[in-house]
């Protein structure tokens, strides 16, 4: 299983992403990042990983004979607590890569595309 902890629903990912989480992974599950208050102190932050952590280790548990991985994209210092706290307990970490095509409008504004690569471990 594939737990997707981002702000980017697996329903909207393109074919290529989609069908690498399952090919690696089996299933894809969504679990929204949550939005992190910028006034928020270090102990708030620790206490959300801490939540977030738990859900996980419990996910993880569900079907142990299948790989497990977190696709973990969000606000760097919850990324990085959950993260910290995921590697400890060995459950895999993952960050998805891609190429970005910008287009430049003569209006000011940009249109970006965004091409998946692939999964990429959080060493």
């Amino acid at each position: 299983m594939l737990i997707n902890l981002s702000n980017h629903p697996s329903a909207k990912w393109g074919e290529k992403q989609t069908t690498t989480a399952i090919e690696k992974y089996g299933k894809i599950q969504d679990m929204p990042f949550p939005q992190v208050n910028p006034e928020a102190r270090s102990i708030d932050i620790k206490k959300m990983a801490a939540d977030y952590v738990k859900q996980i280790r419990q996910l993880s548990k569900a079907d142990e004979n299948q790989p497990f991985a977190v696709h973990i994209m969000g606000e760097m210092n919850l990324t990085f607590r959950i993260i910290s706290l995921l590697k400890r307990s060995n459950i895999t970490c993952v960050a998805s890569t891609t190429f970005r095509d910008t287009i430049d409008h003569p209006d000011g504004s940009k249109t970006f595309k965004f091409e998946f690569i692939q999964f990429r471990e959080y060493l």
